[in-house]
């Protein structure tokens, strides 16, 4: 659905707001005059327009960009830090508008937005802001004869686009490796979610960043996307979403040879061996399973217990997830919001019935939740979902879902469940709970995959490499990877002549 600018909706007596594009420093609507919906998921209806732009303002954008480059490349490592660490500053100054923003626009709790989602964004800029500090040169002596050390330089203009289920945390995941090694960049966050990046634009003004150092043009994939993964200027592709579209960034980018980080999606396993301490096994499969409303490309959505505890870990697990409260995600009680959107809702839907097709039993949820509250009557809630009696190989247990659905599968011993928890054509992440130290390294090291956590789940350094294999992606962002994926090295010779 389009408007053209200058309409304006209501949402709550309150008039609606334009989000739209930071460009060269400014916000510019699109050069179209269009306007997309952007729907608030608890309450299914719009509540704020994003602009509509298209290769017209992609382009603008790498102008600016490219303009912006030569006086921001050449700035001292010193310099691009403060400027980072004022705009993770900013945010924090604004915790609690950022917070409410993404709450509203996802339909994620509210409570974590606070203590994770804009957290993690304000530490993604902190981290990359104080990394370029560190960084160090190889040298090398060729028998005497020459000395050869290494120069990093910025790749130019990166593009970046990112999903909309961590909307500000996966784009500060970019912005701020991008523009620390001192590369100027186009980013592209979701139309679905935008309402952060639009609040991000406004602390770069604040914090008076220079124009054209960072850019951010709204729109659809379909329109913004490939415009920025096809411009010939635009040298590196960051992207992170779904699997099928990170193909055709791959086929869009490669005829320029551009280098392209793709953080696609997972299928990821959740292992629970006889000797785990269940205490923490049950709720941390749970929280894996369902946090944010199972919209993470890393939940374990396939959930495998060793046959010996199978039936106590189920009947444990059902009544953790009976306990996990469903509601309004402005409610600071709230554990579980609404789904992005109806698409994702009817998705969701569609892969319950799919599961009873396959032979599923259904052992928690699967229907829509009933009416939260008179706000989000129209919202788009569906409860956490476990599923049984699946074989490893049918399509609910092969698929990327994106919603709170997870699957328990009995399995006998390691080899086979290393085979099974491997029988997908996915690769992200892993979680092994064991006791058993030994157990512990033969498994993560047979699982592949490019994240194992063993008695815990998503505890993040953000010094480690970070990416998948197979169809979950190519290459790794995070610490020293994504300074060096957002930088070119080159090799200086140095003839050592001999003086006697």
């Amino acid at each position: 659905m389009a408007f053209k600018c200058g309409r304006t909706r209501s949402h709550g007596g309150v008039q609606v707001k334009h989000i739209n594009n930071f460009i060269a420093g400014e916000m510019v609507p699109a050069q179209s005059g269009a306007y997309l919906a952007n729907i608030e998921p608890a309450t299914g209806t719009a509540y704020s327009e994003v602009a509509d732009s298209d290769a017209a303002d992609v382009g603008t954008a790498v102008n600016a960009a490219r303009a912006a480059f030569p006086a921001w490349s050449q700035t001292t490592a010193a310099v691009r830090s403060r400027r980072l660490l004022s705009i993770a500053q900013g945010i924090e100054n604004r915790l609690e508008e950022f917070a409410r923003a993404e709450s509203i626009d996802t339909g994620k709790p509210i409570s974590l937005a606070r203590n994770l989602d804009i957290p993690r964004a304000i530490q993604n800029f902190r981290f990359f802001a104080t990394a370029i500090l560190h960084t160090q040169s190889a040298a090398h002596v060729t028998d005497g004869a020459a000395l050869n050390y290494t120069l990093r330089h910025p790749v130019g203009v990166a593009g970046l686009i990112t999903p909309w289920n961590l909307p500000l945390y996966l784009l500060s995941w970019k912005i701020a490796p991008a523009l620390a090694t001192g590369n100027t960049a186009i980013a592209k966050p979701s139309e679905l979610t935008p309402m952060t990046a639009g609040l991000l634009a406004e602390v770069c003004q604040e914090t008076e960043l220079p124009p054209g150092v960072l850019n951010i043009v709204h729109g659809t994939g379909a329109k913004v996307g490939t415009a920025i993964t096809a411009h010939p200027q635009v040298a590196c592709i960051s992207f992170t979403g779904g699997t099928v579209t990170g193909k055709r960034v791959a086929q869009s980018a490669a005829p320029h040879f551009k280098k392209v980080s793709l953080e696609l999606g997972g299928k990821n396993p959740t292992i629970v061996f006889k000797s785990a301490d269940l205490a923490s096994a049950v709720p941390g499969a749970a929280r894996a399973a369902f946090a944010n409303q199972g919209q993470v490309c890393l939940c374990g959505s396939r959930i495998f217990v060793q046959a010996s505890i199978y039936e106590e870990f189920t009947e444990r697990l059902v009544a953790s997830v009976q306990k996990i409260r469903i509601g309004d995600p402005l409610d600071e009680s709230t554990q579980h919001g609404a789904l992005v959107s109806h698409a994702q809702f009817e998705k969701t839907m569609s892969y319950v019935q799919l599961a009873k097709d396959e032979g599923g039993e259904l052992l928690y949820g699967g229907q829509p939740c009933p009416t939260i509250n008179d706000r989000c009557q129209n919202g788009f809630f569906f409860p956490p979902t476990l599923i049984t009696g699946l074989p490893a190989d049918c399509r609910v247990n092969q698929e990327e879902i994106f919603g709170p659905i997870a699957t328990l599968t009995p399995f006998s011993n390691e080899a086979e469940v290393v085979d099974a928890a491997n029988g997908t054509p996915y690769g992200l992440s892993a979680s092994v709970w064991t006791q058993d130290l030994g157990q512990a390294q033969r498994v993560s090291a047979g699982l592949e995959c490019g994240t194992v956590w063993v008695n815990c789940w998503l505890t993040r350094d953000l010094r480690v490499p970070f990416g998948g294999v197979k169809a979950s992606g190519v290459g790794r962002e995070g610490g020293a990877e994504a300074l060096r994926f957002f930088t070119e090295s080159k090799n200086v010779c140095i003839a050592m002549s001999d003086s006697s």
